[in-house]
């Protein structure tokens, strides 16, 4: 399959949509993260310890990494027709580079408010970077290999578990960056975690890519809203088939739970994310895909409002993590602690003590208005870019 003559820019709604769904969503993990009473010391999805609320608190959030990724990959797609391959190239190796470098210097101190960066956080930014640095060489790649490759790469990867290192801080660097959540220490007081290898989400942004063959201008909408419903039924089918085997696909296998049928569930639909497995990846891009055919349909107004956040995602990505933890900083004094409680060596961020913070509700409560403080913020730049064509935009 071949992409076609350069088009004009165009932003399809259901992308945008989607892509807001998951922003806004992601914001209530990170709040979770700096506020809740376990943010720090418990695993939301340790079966034996969560509660049903808190635990699809976190699994609401799993969505949120893979879709953007996988919409990054559609997105370089779409540009890709307006585009020579040549030119694709250079602003994806570009752009790659800032990413990476702003995931180390910008969101690391807007998460960790530590101007000392004594520990280095690589998470979404710095992989989504890093693939775009790959995909400047792999868009030279015919159609056909790029999905195979992705396909490979995807169903493949949990063969490789077996290699894996049961203690994350004796992984060689190498292999932290290709395949396992690790962690480095590169003198007595700085680390570095890298909490999302290479592989496989190279290859979800691959398969993104992909994706956006069906976007195409002369593309019919009705037929591809019926091929995204499809595959994204059979994709859910396919988790659940393959999950039940219990043979393939996720580090953890599930089982009947003496609890009750709900945390039978849990177990059942508890994969892993560090490095995303094939069922994890199935779970989330599987309604992911549905949901992209429905929001094609969808013509409501709260689509307007939610695709604001959608269409400036990294702009939305830095604001949020700054306030989120300004919020913090007010409920850490608020709550009477004082400079002697800013560091705690237990947790990378400042003003978040290891046993410290509020429950679940009140989680809920400041998510939902640090998410109406974001939308004038977002609302606001959207409307800048609509009407500037800066270069500079294109990289915030």
């Amino acid at each position: 399959m071949t992409i076609s003559a350069p088009a004009v820019k165009q932003r399809i709604n259901s992308i945008d949509v989607l892509r807001g769904i998951v922003m806004i969503i992601m914001a209530l993990d990170h709040i979770r993260d700096y506020l809740h009473i376990h943010g720090a010391d418990e695993d939301p999805t340790n079966i034996t310890t969560t509660t049903p609320a808190l635990f699809f608190t976190r699994f609401i959030t799993h969505y949120c990494a893979p879709i953007f990724v996988f919409l990054s990959g559609t997105s370089i797609y779409l540009q890709a027709l307006r585009k020579s391959k040549k030119e694709l190239s250079v602003f994806l190796l570009k752009r790659g580079l800032w990413l990476m470098l702003a995931e180390i210097v910008i969101v690391n101190l807007l998460m960790t408010f530590n101007p000392l960066y004594n520990f280095l956080i690589l998470q979404v930014i710095w992989v989504i970077g890093l693939s775009m640095v790959l995909m400047a060489a792999i868009v030279f790649l015919p159609f056909r290999v790029i999905f195979w490759l992705a396909i490979v790469m995807v169903f493949t990867h949990n063969w490789f578990d077996r290699f894996s290192y049961p203690n994350p801080f004796q992984v060689p660097f190498w292999y932290g960056l290709l395949h396992q959540q690790s962690f480095f220490q590169y003198n007595k007081t700085h680390f570095v975690g890298v909490m999302y290898p290479l592989i496989p989400w190279v290859g979800v942004m691959m398969l993104g890519y992909c994706l956006g063959a069906w976007y195409q201008p002369n593309a019919n909408a009705l037929k591809r809203q019926k091929k995204l419903l499809y595959l994204g039924i059979a994709v859910i089918v396919f988790f659940i088939v393959l999950r039940y085997g219990n043979v393939y696909g996720d580090p953890s296998k599930w089982s009947f739970q003496p609890k009750g049928t709900i945390f039978t569930i849990i177990s059942f639909i508890n994969v892993a994310k560090y490095p995303p497995s094939l069922l994890y990846l199935c779970i989330t891009l599987g309604p992911a895909l549905v949901m992209l055919s429905l929001l094609e349909r969808t013509r409501a107004g709260w689509t307007n409002i939610v695709s604001v956040y959608g269409r400036v995602p990294f702009y939305y990505y830095l604001w949020h993590f700054f306030l989120a933890h300004l919020i913090t900083v007010i409920f850490f004094f608020a709550s009477g602690k004082g400079t002697k409680d800013i560091i705690d060596v237990n947790v990378p961020f400042l003003f978040r003590p290891q046993h410290w913070g509020f429950p679940l509700w009140v989680i809920y409560l400041v998510w939902m208005g640090l998410i109406i403080v974001l939308y004038p913020i977002c609302k606001r730049y959207d409307n800048y870019k609509m009407n500037n064509k800066k270069w500079w935009l294109s990289y915030l």
